[in-house]
């Protein structure tokens, strides 16, 4: 029987800091999002620091990705996959405060602004 690979925390780390260079976050933004400092984001991108589950999920939302994310192996890209979407520090701020909004009208509320906002130009 072959033992199964247990994923590390420094995998996972680097899992994290891959996927906020790809959104072009800052460890600021990202600690700011987390409720964290930006210290504490360095220790998870350094498997300094372990995760717990309920950090994991939200560190997963914040990123964009679902938590089996920081687990898979890395798989070679297929020339059908899409692209990882690449956002400004400025759009990847925006989005994870927009997530955070749990009222539908709120929500609504937010896009019409962008929408009217985005005509003014």
């Amino acid at each position: 029987m072959t033992k199964k690979k247990i994923t590390t925390s420094r995998e996972i780390g680097e899992r994290i800091k891959k996927r906020r260079k790809e959104l072009k976050i800052s460890q600021e933004d990202l600690a700011e999002t987390l409720g964290v400092t930006y210290q504490q984001v360095q220790r998870y991108e350094n498997g300094m620091n372990r995760l717990n589950v309920e950090n994991i999920q939200v560190i997963a939302d914040a990123l964009d990705v679902y938590v089996a994310y920081f687990y898979e192996a890395e798989k070679a890209s297929m020339i059908a996959e899409r692209p990882a979407p690449y956002f400004s520090s400025e759009e990847g701020r925006l989005l994870s405060y927009f997530r955070k909004i749990k009222n539908s009208a709120s929500k609504n509320t937010v896009i019409q602004v962008a929408r009217v906002a985005a005509k003014t130009d």
